[in-house]
């Protein structure tokens, strides 16, 4: 019997890649709801190839998407809106698997509904749990929820820890062997830019990544190197594991893609070429395994794999997002808030690159911490850090 499932953020790289998947194992999997924000038309054909029962889009887009329907004869499709929409696909019954893929903050209540109502998430949006990490794991845990990880690394991760590590307590220690996490980062395309290099640097350059295919978002955020700091943020939560036991390391070939070190000396590495294709099927069919169209690694054509410690004086994302998870509570919600509108004014040009971490330290300093107790107060200091990270946006560039 196939399995259900509901792709949150569908018209995006990895709503796209898991179609992939799905296109591959038709007899395992069928859509049964797809979201999107903007991409209209690539939704119609989607929907036109996949025939899911239910889509869920802006109300300021029902009215185009209608018509679109109309004109493809799409008569069995219900339209659903905005939050209210995504939360009840992602919750439904009727879904067995939920891919959680939309970018941003925009993700965090309708993957926590997912989450809640027991589901296989597999986690594409970073944010959320950087966001919600301590309410979400929890909430996983009393709903017997499957929170597996899509990211490359947290899925390599994943991989490499030994059998029943999840059922540990979670209080932070290493266990069942397990001595370190070593978090890999491609480095972005400025790995080898100077400070001064750094400044002049363009929304095209930032958003062309050497080895993934990416939206603009995450490719700003990998060229900063907060892609890494949410990353990290999100691996504590996840593998409940102090900060002080992850290593990021930068390896430009992406080749492997993290790696767990074990108290006998060991050290288990997932390696594989760069698509994304590969953690979204393993996610999907675990603890079973499915074919992608990705090739196998040909380890005669790889010339070399280079490791290197990151440059927190160049790249002081990282260190502001390590910090954010040391201060624990509100803080990592405040990173993300400030970084979310940080980034957001460097592709409308209004900051320079090297001014994104700029915003998202001062936002840090002026928006009061405290624990992160509900939803709701996570929603609130949200909305407080985006407004303050405006602010300082609007002052840099005055």
């Amino acid at each position: 019997m196939s399995q259900s499932v509901c792709i949150l953020g569908v018209t995006g790289s990895i709503g796209q890649s898991t179609l992939k998947i799905l296109q591959q194992h038709p007899e395992q999997y069928a859509v049964f709801a797809v979201t999107a924000h903007s991409r209209m038309l690539e939704l119609v054909e989607i929907c036109k190839q996949y025939h899911p029962k239910i889509v869920v889009v802006p109300v300021g887009k029902v009215e185009e998407l209608q018509q679109y329907f109309k004109q493809h004869q799409l008569t069995n499709i219900e339209i659903l809106t905005d939050e209210a929409g995504l939360i009840a696909v992602a919750e439904h019954r009727d879904v067995d698997i939920v891919m959680a893929a939309i970018v941003g903050a925009a993700g965090l209540l309708p993957t926590l509904a997912a989450v809640k109502a027991g589901k296989r998430v597999l986690l594409a949006n970073k944010e959320a749990l950087v966001m919600s990490g301590d309410l979400m794991m929890q909430a996983a845990h009393d709903s017997h929820a499957e929170l597996l990880p899509v990211d490359s690394e947290h899925n390599a991760i994943f991989q490499c820890l030994p059998e029943g590590y999840f059922q540990n307590e979670r209080n932070g220690q290493p266990k069942q062997g397990v001595s370190r996490i070593l978090l890999t980062a491609s480095g972005g395309p400025f790995l080898n830019h100077s400070l001064q290099q750094l400044k002049t640097v363009t929304v095209a350059q930032a958003c062309k990544h050497p080895k993934w295919s990416m939206g603009q978002k995450i490719s700003v955020d990998s060229a900063t190197l907060m892609n890494k700091g949410l990353e990290l943020i999100e691996a504590c939560h996840l593998f409940a594991i102090s900060e002080q036991f992850i290593t990021v390391v930068v390896h430009p070939q992406s080749i492997i893609h993290s790696m767990v070190q074990y108290v006998d000396g060991s050290t288990l590495a997932q390696m594989g070429n760069p698509d994304m294709c590969t953690p979204i099927a393993h996610a999907l069919a675990w603890p079973k395994r499915i074919k992608t169209h990705v090739p196998a690694l040909d380890l005669f054509v790889m010339q070399q794999l280079d490791f290197q410690e990151p440059d927190t004086t160049r790249f002081p994302a990282l260190k502001l997002a390590r910090q954010a998870m040391q201060s624990g509570g509100l803080a990592p919600t405040i990173l993300n808030a400030a970084n979310e509108i940080a980034v957001a004014a460097f592709l409308n040009n209004r900051i320079g690159f090297t001014e994104i971490s700029q915003v998202v330290e001062h936002t840090l300093n002026q928006v009061e911490t405290g624990a992160a107790e509900s939803i709701e107060l996570i929603l609130q200091v949200d909305q407080l850090a985006r407004s303050t990270a405006e602010k300082i946006v609007m002052n840099h560039g005055s």
